[in-house]
């Protein structure tokens, strides 16, 4: 495997200005900061970078994804400075991981369509986490609630619980028409004080109890 190690003199800037605002003698709040206190900014920073893919700026994205960039590079300055990692460690297990997840280009198994890619990332990825024994393991809870319904509908599929290739019982075959079908469910929920979220997420956890259900399988009589 050739190794690509291509000078990044720009990046090497940005990490050097961080490590300068959180040194002594720098920026007083950027020295505050913890890994805790960074996350509403991570959260902020990542919802302005997802505008900035959909509008198709270029100028925003590249903007956004500095900013997402930054919060990456600020964590594991804290974490440095707390002796725990340091960003070279995150580098090093990214590439690891992605070399490892894989092998139909950095080793000799063959992965043709992207299908045969998402079996063999599956595979491996019940190799590195045998502790994981559900298919919602490793679900985060607090993903918004029709990104986690996107989420908890796959894996339904994938356990065999449901076929969500089919349509359920409004069948809507464009964005174009889903999205105003969307806004006028929540505007009805609105106008009839009903909390869309919480309604959704009331629905969500019934499903992942029915997906646990059917991961274990009828009661032995």
């Amino acid at each position: 495997m050739t190794e690509l190690t291509p000078p990044h003199p720009k990046l090497d800037e940005l990490i050097a200005v961080l490590e300068r605002l959180r040194a002594p003698g720098g920026c007083a709040w950027d020295r505050e900061q913890t890994h805790e206190s960074l996350v509403q900014y991570l959260v902020e920073e990542t919802y302005e970078l997802i505008d900035a893919i959909e509008t198709g700026d270029t100028d925003e994205l590249i903007e956004e994804l500095g900013d997402v960039l930054y919060q990456v590079i600020f964590h594991s300055d804290i974490a440095a400075e707390a002796g725990q990692f340091t960003l070279e460690d995150v580098a090093a297990h990214m590439t690891a991981k992605m070399i490892g997840r894989h092998p139909h280009v950095f080793g000799d198994t063959t992965a043709e369509t992207a299908e045969d890619v998402m079996a063999v990332w599956d595979d491996l990825k019940k190799t590195e986490k045998p502790h994981r024994t559900s298919a919602l393991d490793g679900i985060p809870q607090g993903m918004p609630a029709l990104a986690l319904a996107d989420k908890l509908l796959g894996r339904a599929h994938k356990v065999g619980l449901l076929d969500a290739t089919k349509p359920g019982a409004i069948n809507v075959t464009d964005e174009d028409e889903l999205g105003p079908l969307l806004l006028a469910i929540v505007a009805s929920a609105k106008a009839n004080g009903l909390d869309s979220e919480r309604a959704l997420r009331t629905a969500l956890r019934e499903l992942q109890r029915e997906i646990r259900d059917h991961e274990v399988g009828p009661p032995v009589e």
